[in-house]
Order: C-alpha cells, then structure tokens, then sequence
C-alpha cells in the first residue's frame, strides 16, 4: 500500500490506468503533460531508453511508459516531488521500469553516459528568470515554471549531450518562444522535424506547443501538424482531447 501524505491526492490518466499522485502545495501535472507523452514516438524494444527531464512528480514519463517496455530515467532536482514520483511508480507497479534519480540536471553525466539514450522527453519550465519576472510565492511552483535552477540552454545542452546520433527529443512549451527554442535546439545538433500547436478553444491564440527534433538529423524537412484545439464551444473537450485523456 502506497502512503500519502498530507494535501496528496491521487488522480489518473483515464486512457491508459495510470495513477498519479499530486498535491496542489507543490505541484500537479497538467495538460501539457499528457499532451507531451501523446505526442512523443518511442520505441517499443525493451533495448529503448528513454530519458524525463524535469520529471516533476513523474507524470510524461509514466505516461509514457505504456507505450514501450523500454527502461525510463527521470531526473527530477526537487526531493519532494521526485518523492511523489518514486511512490506513483510504486502505485502503478512499474518499478521494474522507471527509476527517478533526484538531482540537479547538471548532474546529469554523473548518472548517465552521455550519447546513450534512444529519446528524452521535457517538459521545461516556461519562463525566464529575469529582474522583472513574477514569480509565483510557492517555491517547488517558482523552481517547476521559471528558469531558476536551469534554462533552456542548459536543457538543450544535456538533451543532446544524452542522445544517441539520431535520437529524438520531444518538449512542450510556450509558442512566444518558439523562436529561441528552434534556433537554440540548432545549436546543440538538435534539428526540429515536427511542431504542433495546442489552442485553448477555436479563435484564440495557441498556449502551446510542441516540438520533436533529431540529434545531427537533416536540417530541412520541418513538418507543421494540425491543431490541436482543447475546449469546443460548449466549455468541453473537444474529441480529440476527450479521446486523449479518456481513451476512446
């Protein structure tokens, strides 16, 4: 039997069974995470690895873990929320498949080879750290949204540094960025392949998007996916998401 603790709670993935605890004092997967393990492609070998960085409280790379029998590392720098990870591995049983090492991503090469990982997974945080930044009060929601502890550089760097050549990376973030994300991704031998924008509702501007690239792959060949539009005009979710989060 898994224990919470105080303010946990336990939610789940209704499409695939898998639970996940959470605790709105620290932090709480989103749709962007469910998004994320949906859009990534990951082999189904048992020979696959497959790297979560800024894994939070585990929730991409459990997510994730249903569509390969390949081993899954998540690095997450927050003992609480990594914590929260180990024991939603337990609750799920798939400990013989998921391990979460709890450390500072710049660490990264004192627990994994580098160039040896299939396909790594992140979910970022969002915003810059700058003099001006509001920040969020709660400390564990600050560290998961703003580039306090890392940034996108640096993210980038170990990305690559991790895969294999042609190995795959798949991150969510914020379409305002977008530009810097691609050209930064070029830098580190990281050539975009796919983008998908995510919209709240039909009409209004994308709040996400997310991006598949390749380690030394070709530089042209970018493809633009269809949308993704979240809520219809009844405040529900449209079918595609519906069938994203619920299963069919």
């Amino acid at each position: 039997m898994v224990l919470l603790n105080e303010n946990e709670r336990i939610d789940q993935l209704y499409s695939n069974q898998i639970q996940i605890i959470q605790s709105s004092d620290v932090f709480s997967f989103s749709l962007d995470a469910v998004l994320l393990a949906h859009f990534a492609e990951v082999s189904r070998k048992d020979s696959t690895k497959i790297v979560d960085l800024c894994a939070g409280n585990g929730a991409v790379g459990m997510f994730v873990s249903q569509k390969t029998r390949g081993h899954i590392y998540q690095i997450e720098l927050q003992e609480r929320l990594a914590d929260m990870a180990e024991r939603s591995i337990e609750l799920n049983h798939l400990g013989q498949q998921i391990e979460v090492k709890q450390l500072d991503l710049i660490k990264t090469f004192d627990y994994l080879e580098k160039d040896s990982i299939d396909t790594v997974l992140c979910n970022p945080p969002y915003f810059p750290n700058t003099p001006d930044s509001s920040r969020n009060p709660n400390p564990y929601l600050a560290i998961a949204r703003h580039e306090i502890t890392t940034d996108l550089d640096d993210i980038l760097e170990i990305t690559s540094g991790l895969l294999k050549m042609k190995g795959k990376t798949f991150f969510v973030h914020r379409p305002d960025r977008l530009p810097e994300i691609l050209s930064k991704m070029v830098n580190h031998r990281l050539a975009p392949k796919k983008i998908q924008f995510v919209y709240p509702k039909e009409g209004k501007e994308a709040n996400m998007v997310l991006i598949e690239a390749i380690k030394d792959g070709n530089a042209a060949g970018i493809r633009i996916m269809p949308p993704i539009v979240v809520y219809g005009a009844n405040d529900e979710y449209t079918q595609t998401v519906h069938e994203i989060v619920y299963g069919n």
